[in-house]
């Protein structure tokens, strides 16, 4: 076998245990700039001849940085997004050791965008999100009402450090006093795309955020939503995990408004870092195509084809929304890593 071999093939079958990768910058799950500086170092004592070689994967199989000797000092450029990058070493003696390291690109959520599409990447620290107040029975915004209830009470906050993954995550709490009430945020991409006029162009979805609670069971359910507004068309790519609700996915229907059994299980864990991505498309013939929800790493088909309803709007947008239960108990939720992507 080479000792050049990819990482993803080498490494598993040849990692000598007397050899190690240390990493100095990066550290493991930091937010960066897009111009990011590793600084590491190799060390194999078993192999008298020592490192031959050190390397940099920002993708499986995507060697974008290689130097020989035991020593990493280079800057390489990188867009907005998270990468699972990993520094691996080769010695002279046939042995390979590496060290993940995870990042997240971008300090602010300022998309790549082009009208092939882009990334918004870190909205847990952006400042443009909104909020609304949902209370039952009709679930319409509530145009009096404020964040400091009393029927509903929410807030958020950001720049939390722990818990995070970043050091720099965004709390969002809810409570007050009716049953069942509901609080809504989301995001607005329209006006910060490179010409607003590319919101059509843009087919494909993910929605990808990391979150925590410590006591998610409180939670009647949580919503990550999807919405596209083109050609007078409304295409929302609605997404529920009933919690108290009983431990499903939902997904919206367009046409009726009601929520769609999935028989999909969810179940977040309490105190612990939960990782959702929600995949959705817009088809060519203009219907929405709920394609995959992945939770703490298993993938399942949603599979699911809506048709859009008419509308006035026009733009591209995200929510997020945390629901109250019936005894509309507070409980706190915190997202991390969190990121759009569209094309």
């Amino acid at each position: 076998m080479k000792s050049c071999a990819p990482i993803f093939v080498f490494a598993i079958l040849a990692t000598s245990a007397f050899a190690g990768v240390t990493v100095s910058t990066p550290s493991n799950g930091s937010t960066v700039s897009s111009s990011v500086h590793y600084v590491a170092s190799g060390s194999s004592p078993n192999c008298p001849k020592g490192v031959a070689a050190m390397g940099i994967y920002t993708a499986p199989y995507k060697l974008a940085h290689k130097v020989s000797g035991s020593r990493i000092d280079t800057t390489l450029n990188l867009s907005a997004g998270t990468y699972n990058t990993v520094v691996q070493q080769w010695d002279n003696c046939g042995w390979s050791a590496i060290k993940a390291v995870t990042i997240t690109v971008g300090s602010s959520s300022k998309s790549t965008s082009s009208s092939t599409g882009g990334v918004f990447a870190n909205l847990q620290s952006d400042s443009h999100w909104n909020h609304y107040s949902l209370l039952p029975p009709s679930y319409n915004i509530c145009g009096s009402c404020t964040p400091s209830g009393p029927s509903l009470t929410y807030s958020t906050q950001q720049g939390i450090s722990s818990p995070s993954l970043t050091g720099n995550a965004m709390k969002f709490t809810i409570g007050g006093k009716m049953p069942f009430s509901d609080a809504l945020w989301n995001q607005k991409f329209t006006s910060r795309l490179g010409d607003q006029k590319w919101v059509p162009n843009y087919h494909d979805f993910v929605y990808d955020v990391w979150f925590y609670s410590t006591d998610i069971e409180k939670s009647q359910a949580l919503e990550w939503d999807i919405n596209q507004f083109i050609s007078g068309k409304s295409f929302i790519w609605g997404h529920e995990c009933r919690i108290a609700g009983g431990h499903e996915w939902d997904t919206w229907n367009n046409v009726t408004m009601h929520w769609v059994k999935s028989g999909i299980p969810c179940n977040p864990k309490s105190n612990y870092w939960n990782h959702l991505t929600i995949h959705v498309q817009r088809t060519s013939d203009n219907h929405l195509y709920f394609k995959s929800i992945t939770l703490n790493g298993v993938t399942h088909s949603a599979n699911r084809y809506d048709t859009p309803t008419k509308t006035n709007w026009y733009g591209m947008t995200i929510n997020y929304q945390q629901d109250g239960n019936k005894y509309q108990q507070t409980y706190s939720l915190y997202q991390d890593k969190f990121s759009f992507t569209y094309k």
